[in-house]
């Protein structure tokens, strides 16, 4: 495999972080994209896979914690350590800004991710009964519970 490479985003890559973004059920917005690649107190990583941006985390600063706002892998390339080296370079950044802890929220029933967190070193801090509606349209699927971890960086 090519060689992989973790790299702040920049405006210039918003075409791609937004083609990227629209592989989920619930993307966010070209706005909430662009917004999230000019705030002075954030930033969007980008793995960088043979020039082609294959997964993405956005992080922002808060005052005395840091917060993993979203991380995506595009589905074909899962299951490769893509996302627990997004999550290594996002926890390097919160160790730059001096960070206390880096806190995230991840749905109930997103196994993967709860075990990628827990294997970095996150444990759970609560829960948000309800928070997250369901990920298909259905008018009577339940909404999810947000689960929410935090760690020290």
């Amino acid at each position: 495999m090519t060689e992989l490479a973790i790299r702040r985003l920049t405006i210039v890559d918003l075409e791609r972080l937004v083609a990227l973004e629209n592989c989920q059920p619930r993307p966010w917005s070209r706005r909430q994209l662009e917004a999230a690649l000019n705030d002075a107190d954030g930033c969007v990583l980008g793995a960088v896979l043979a020039d082609r941006l294959v997964g993405h985390a956005v992080v922002a600063r808060l005052p005395f914690e840091a917060e993993l706002q979203a991380m995506l892998v595009e589905p074909a390339m899962r299951r490769r350590g893509l996302a627990a080296a997004l999550l290594e370079a996002t926890i390097e950044q919160c160790r730059r800004w001096g960070s206390e802890r880096l806190l995230l929220e991840v749905r109930a029933g997103n196994a993967p991710a709860i075990a990628l967190y827990r294997r970095a070193g996150f444990s759970e801090d609560g829960r948000r009964r309800g928070y997250y509606p369901p990920l298909e349209d259905m008018a009577d699927a339940n909404r999810e519970d947000a689960v929410l971890m935090s760690r020290r960086p």
